[in-house]
């Protein structure tokens, strides 16, 4: 990939940052009006950071860059394959099984050790869970682990 090849990337990335943040626009407002940080603002804040992302890959691009290859494409490939699966599991398993799935999976392909990258994995989603639910009054699917 050449220095074109990452402009082009940050347009894309900029056209779904802006897609991004013009739909988080879109939803209502919570009952009792808006809060701090809550649906409308946490995605418009992810909007911002990636708008930025994109225009300094467009404006700076790496001029040795090359496209992943071998090994290297096979591991970028699982990765991506374990985001869709976590996405499709989130709902259905609950945000800290289908997170201590994914980070695990993802840390372990990263090197890690399996029984340490997936207590890594536990012990992130637990504490995203608490912080999220508690911290910040933003629920997060509880699945399989929900209490009724």
């Amino acid at each position: 990939m050449t220095s074109f090849g990452d402009r082009i990337l940050g347009l894309g990335l900029l056209v779904l940052a802006v897609v991004y943040g013009w739909a988080a626009q879109q939803w209502p407002e919570p009952f009792g009006g808006a809060e701090g940080v809550g649906p409308e603002t946490f995605p418009t804040i992810l909007s911002v950071v990636l708008v930025a992302g994109s225009l300094y890959l467009m404006i700076r691009p790496d001029p040795d860059a090359q496209w992943p290859v071998g090994k290297s494409a096979l591991e970028l490939s699982i990765s991506l394959v374990v985001l869709v699966v976590y996405t499709l599991l989130l709902e259905p398993l609950g945000f800290v099984i289908s997170t201590t799935l994914a980070v695990g999976t993802l840390s372990w392909r990263m090197g890690g050790a399996p029984l340490k990258a997936f207590m890594t994995g536990l012990v992130s989603a637990v504490v995203v869970f608490v912080l999220f639910n508690y911290g910040l009054s933003l629920s997060l699917p509880g699945g399989l682990l929900e209490v009724n």
